[in-house]
């Protein structure tokens, strides 16, 4: 990402964890970016794909540090839930951001769906990577159908998970519950 449009998604960022989705206005991201109304336009269409932007942003640096140390345990049990749970605090660890985030991703904006597509894939190879305890996505070696299906489906788990918290349903336990409650279903009959 270039720099003027890191400092748009930067102001947006902290525009978002003091006053949640609201307080995201694309006027209000501009003064605060120090760039014309015209140059948050150009880069992002709304606050959603601003927004969007910025919990890509967060997942990518979540990545970096999954390189550098690969989820822990010794089963693809303890490996996803250990993904799941350092993905969800460092997602959580901002809450009127990460709110503002999951109602962007909810939207369900068609001019956004490519963005979706890029963020879940890039999920799903985290996941896909904690389950092999791989440091990197693929490793030379093509993830199968059933790694594909799998890391798709602890995704929407922990996603719909992510929705409930937002909503006041139950707290951040509850995301890593439910998720490792799903993966331990799903990983059942593994030899692992």
């Amino acid at each position: 990402m270039e720099e003027r449009a890191r400092r748009i998604v930067e102001s947006a960022v902290e525009l978002a964890e003091k006053g949640g989705f609201e307080a995201v206005r694309l006027r209000d991201v501009a003064a605060h970016a120090d760039v014309a109304l015209g140059t948050v336009y150009r880069r992002f269409r709304s606050k959603e794909d601003l927004l969007i932007a910025a919990l890509d942003q967060q997942i990518a640096d979540h990545q970096q540090h999954l390189l550098q140390r690969p989820p822990n345990g010794a089963t693809r049990l303890d490996r996803v839930t250990s993904f799941f749970q350092g993905a969800t605090r460092s997602l959580c660890r901002r809450p009127n951001l990460a709110r503002a985030m999951i109602r962007a991703v909810a939207t369900g904006d068609p001019e956004l769906t490519q963005k979706m597509a890029a963020f879940h894939n890039r999920v799903n190879d985290l996941v896909t990577m904690s389950l092999r305890g791989a440091s990197a996505p693929g490793e030379g070696v093509p993830t199968s159908s059933e790694e594909q299906a799998l890391a798709r489906s602890l995704q929407m788990v922990w996603f719909a998970s992510l929705v409930g918290w937002s909503g006041g349903v139950h707290g951040q336990s509850g995301i890593i519950e439910q998720t490792r409650t799903a993966a331990e279903l799903m990983l059942r009959d593994s030899d692992e």
